[in-house]
């Protein structure tokens, strides 16, 4: 069925079963490692809470003790002191910049070997005696992050924080940073023992708790802090204690890292810390668990690529790259007064100060992106939105023949669909006959760590217009959670004119796979189709001939995959000749070919490009640079950013791009018809959003944008002709709005 196609070969899942040994996943019941400290080791000196001080705000985005008005609450959950810093920004800056509550949340203490000095031999060891002392660095990280969020709010490294001891849900006790003058930032600290190592086996961890290899997690205290006795939590506890901050804090965006970060391409070790991978899945168990509550609102999750960020294309401008390096430079103490903190432990991280950023500081990627192909135009003129919100799919509906101002009132949703755990990617699609259908992955959470793994599946209508039928799953192309973390793509679809059904899912092996549906209704087994170091989720267009695209992203450049008729033979990888990209690509039929937009790298401009299946050359190279003649790639500005772009036609011939910009709000640019075309103006809408904005066209020609809120809900805007302006940004569920419950603002970037 498939061209070229073929299974895992033996060599390579003999390769994957020795890079488990390499990820430190071993069978339950195996003897703690020699050298793991003990829980009751990490007991520091008692001390009392230390005392508030008071002293006025250096600059506040909200009256000084007072927490914004706002049904939003962004919550961010990482495993270690700096993880935020380094992966989740620059998202933490522009919450915190636009006034609105957000909490972090750390799992563990972060203290490593205990030892606050560079790493690098020539780094004054005068300056940086090497003293082991695990209290004193987990003290010595508190004051890096304390003193590196107080800036990004106030300006002020020195801005004093009321900290405070909380009970928690699991039996224990963490500590409570509240900024004084901003109440809505908060720095919550579990203060457990991290593993001590990326990959090494540390049963005594995260790893080992999730594995069953420790009956229970003990704590690491810091120096002088406010929790002054020690504890330990067992799998239950954890879970409870994470709910019990979910409950708290009350979301409605939770932030968190990446549970399957999948392989290195070059010798298959793991992609990331265990502490990153493990602390995750507890994340996950913990939502699944909040999300059965009542009585709380709507969230959406995003997840970030940790560690393997490094050997991606920077994702940043200069500007946004330099900001951020310079966050993560106060968090290690450099470039202020010496010992400002006025702490004997130390004012931040020292190996950070000294060790290189890699490329962290320069890039951020989404491990799971909402894509831009979530608003369906129905052949009748419905709209339909659909998304992820508290793990479950979430449909928004209008109906046809309604616009303007009036169209607020006509909206109805969020209406939810069968099934819980999915994430964030989502495909909804048209069936030839008028019904809808939506595929996506979902994580399936089971009794113990052995069942946990990821799935594809789709949901559809079972008559056009009526309501979803049961989720179906198409299992996975991955052999098991231990061989490939369980790290597989968002799904593209394509859907011929008679109804075949293709499914396109990047593997861990960093390669295509798909499952097409058959005559009848049967699935056809997963098939390998090959290519090299794709990191990107696949996407998919089909061309005024029926001929079907399908596009992914490497380091280095773009491999295409063409299926010339519907359910037929996929042939590829094929060379695109297009340069590095920062992975998230949109393509969108244009004749007989396709155009793809991407984002040039260290810039978060916007490029595209032509592909023609005429112009692909079969891949000569592992890499697929230098097969085919280079495309030619037109610039389009832009107001940098990072993820994919919208791109809307309208009925007048131009289109409608739609980005997140460099400060992460909204950016918008019409875009004219023409062979070499050039967008007008960017403007941007000041509006922060969660995910991608995604676009459609109208019956009358206009044009609807949508875009998912920090705070959970649809947002969405139109212009119904050439020249008109966009109307106002509404939510579509408007009804705590007429109350006066909350602001009906989204929020919006401080620039």
């Amino acid at each position: 069925m498939f061209s070229g196609v073929r299974r895992l070969a033996p060599t390579t899942r003999r390769d994957l079963l020795t890079a488990a040994a390499l990820c430190a996943i071993v069978p339950v019941g195996m003897a703690a490692a020699s050298g793991a400290r003990d829980a009751s080791s990490s007991a520091g000196p008692k001390h009392q809470p230390p005392a508030l001080t008071t002293v006025s705000p250096s600059g506040t985005w909200t009256a000084a003790g007072r927490a914004p008005r706002t049904a939003e609450s962004v919550v961010q959950i990482v495993a270690h002191p700096d993880d935020d810093l380094f992966f989740l920004n620059p998202e933490v800056g522009q919450s915190l910049r636009s006034g609105r509550p957000l909490t972090t949340i750390y799992l563990t203490s972060g203290e490593a070997n205990g030892i606050n000095a560079p790493r690098r031999r020539d780094a004054q060891p005068r300056l940086f005696p090497a003293e082991r002392d695990y209290a004193k660095y987990t003290k010595a990280r508190q004051n890096g992050i304390r003193a590196a969020y107080a800036e990004m709010v106030t300006g002020d490294a020195t801005h004093p924080w009321r900290r405070t001891v909380i009970a928690t849900a699991g039996g224990g006790q963490a500590e409570l940073d509240t900024l004084q003058g901003h109440p809505h930032i908060q720095l919550v600290w579990t203060l457990l023992h991290e593993a001590g190592s990326i990959t090494g086996d540390r049963p005594h961890s995260l790893h080992g708790l999730w594995d069953g290899r420790v009956r229970a997690l003990g704590s690491q205290l810091a120096h002088g802090g406010a929790v002054d006795r020690n504890f330990a939590y067992d799998r239950e506890q954890l879970i409870r204690t994470l709910t019990g901050y979910l409950e708290r804090f009350r979301p409605t965006q939770v932030r968190m890292q990446n549970p399957t970060p999948g392989r290195l391409d070059r010798n298959l070790k793991c992609a990331d810390h265990q502490d990153h991978r493990y602390g995750a899945r507890f994340v996950q168990e913990a939502l699944a668990r909040y999300a059965s509550l009542g009585g709380r609102p709507h969230f959406t999750v995003q997840t970030y690529i940790g560690y393997f960020n490094g050997g991606l294309p920077g994702a940043l401008d200069p500007a946004s790259g330099a900001s951020k390096a310079r966050t993560i430079d106060t968090y290690a103490g450099d470039g202020g007064a010496p010992n400002a903190c006025k702490d004997d432990a130390g004012c931040g991280d020292r190996k950070v100060a000294a060790h290189p950023k890699r490329n962290w500081t320069n890039t951020i990627h989404h491990a799971g992106d909402t894509g831009t192909n979530w608003l369906l135009t129905g052949k009748d003129g419905t709209l339909s939105a659909f998304a992820v919100l508290d793990g479950r799919i979430a449909q928004w509906h209008r109906p046809a023949g309604t616009g303007g101002r009036a169209a607020q009132a006509r909206w109805s949703g969020p209406a939810f669909l069968t099934g819980t755990g999915f994430d964030a990617g989502i495909q909804p699609v048209a069936l030839p006959d008028g019904r809808l259908a939506v595929y996506g992955t979902r994580t399936v959470l089971g009794a113990g760590p052995a069942a946990y793994q990821r799935e594809a599946g789709y949901t559809e209508q079972r008559r056009p217009g009526s309501a979803f039928g049961p989720w179906r799953s198409l299992g996975t192309p991955e052999q098991s959670d231990l061989l490939g973390t369980s790290d597989i793509s968002a799904p593209a679809v394509s859907v011929g004119a008679d109804g075949a059904t293709t499914v396109f899912l990047r593997d861990s092996a960093h390669q295509l796979t798909a499952r097409t549906r058959l005559p009848g209704g049967t699935w056809a087994p997963w098939q390998a189709l090959g290519g090299k170091a794709v990191h990107s989720d696949p996407v998919t267009a089909t061309d005024s001939t029926g001929r079907a695209y399908v596009l992914a992203a490497t380091p280095h450049t773009v491999l295409a995959w063409v299926q010339d008729r519907p359910g037929g033979p996929v042939r590829g990888p094929l060379a695109t000749g297009l340069p590095p990209t920062t992975l998230p690509l949109t393509v969108r039929p244009d004749g007989d070919g396709v155009r793809v937009y991407f984002r040039r790298p260290h810039s978060g401009n916007l490029r595209t490009a032509h592909l023609r299946a005429s112009d692909l050359t079969p891949v000569r190279d592992p890499r697929g640079t230098r097969a085919g003649a280079p495309a030619r790639v037109t610039d389009l500005g832009g107001a940098g950013g990072y993820g994919p772009a919208s791109v809307t036609p309208a009925g007048w011939g131009d289109a409608l791009l739609a980005a997140r910009s460099s400060t992460g709000d909204l950016a918008t640019a019409w875009l004219p018809a023409g062979v070499d075309p050039r967008p007008q103006r960017w403007s941007r809408t000041g509006f922060l959003l969660a995910g991608a904005p995604s676009g459609t066209a109208t019956g009358s020609g206009g044009v609807v944008l949508t875009a998912l809120g920090l705070d959970g809900r649809l947002y969405w805007t139109q212009t119904p002709r050439k020249g008109a302006r966009f109307a106002p940004w509404q939510p579509v569920d408007a009804a705590a709005t007429a109350r006066g419950d909350v602001s009906a603002t989204p929020a919006r970037s401080a620039t």
